[in-house]
């Protein structure tokens, strides 16, 4: 088989991986960077919904933190790599049992329920408070950072938390404690 010889983005993922494998928080948020459009645009076109495609590429994300040392240059290319992870996790996601409305009842459901006035998120997020929240959950854990989001912003309890991340509840419990209080001195007074 005759390859071509990489080019420099391909260079340069691989070798945000090789730090990623080393632990290195710089080079992830590096590597996040240079491949979250791509890899979102992938999970989008399967899971053909936002907040799904979102939640998959948090967990992919975490997944590439932890496995980023099994990555193997002579394999595949770095976004390959990426990418099947990303595929192969959207696949589980769909083949999950289905527990919530979709489809045509979802629509009904959400169409029922709409508000025009901002809801909480959307004042949020236009608030300056925002700047400071997301720079200060990008500090947690990516656990932490995982279940805090899971339970708060997709407002699942801990147990389901727990489920969706296939981790013991107490684990879980433990990593939203910890990430809130993480949060807690982060966003104190003085310092927003």
């Amino acid at each position: 088989m005759n390859r071509t010889a990489p080019d420099a983005f391909t260079l340069r993922l691989a070798e945000l991986l090789a730090q990623c494998a080393l632990k290195n928080r710089i080079s992830f948020n590096d590597l996040y960077k240079l491949t979250a459009a791509k890899l979102y645009g992938v999970a989008l076109r399967i899971l053909k919904r936002p907040d799904w495609a979102e939640e998959v590429l948090q967990e992919c994300y975490v997944n590439i933190w932890n496995h980023a040392g099994d990555y193997r240059v002579a394999k595949s290319a770095p976004l390959t790599w990426m990418t099947s992870i990303v595929r192969n996790r959207c696949l589980d996601w769909l083949r999950r049992p289905q527990t919530e409305a979709t489809g045509e009842q979802y629509d009904v459901a959400v169409e029922a329920w709409r508000d025009d006035a901002p809801g909480p998120m959307e004042q949020l997020v236009a608030s300056n408070e925002a700047a400071a929240l997301a720079q200060c959950l990008r500090q947690l854990d990516p656990k932490q950072r995982q279940s805090i989001m899971l339970a708060f912003f997709n407002g699942l309890s801990h147990s389901e938390v727990a489920r969706h991340m296939n981790q013991p509840l107490g684990t879980v419990k433990t990593w939203v404690r910890r990430g809130l209080e993480r949060l807690k001195s982060c966003l104190a007074p003085g310092e927003v």
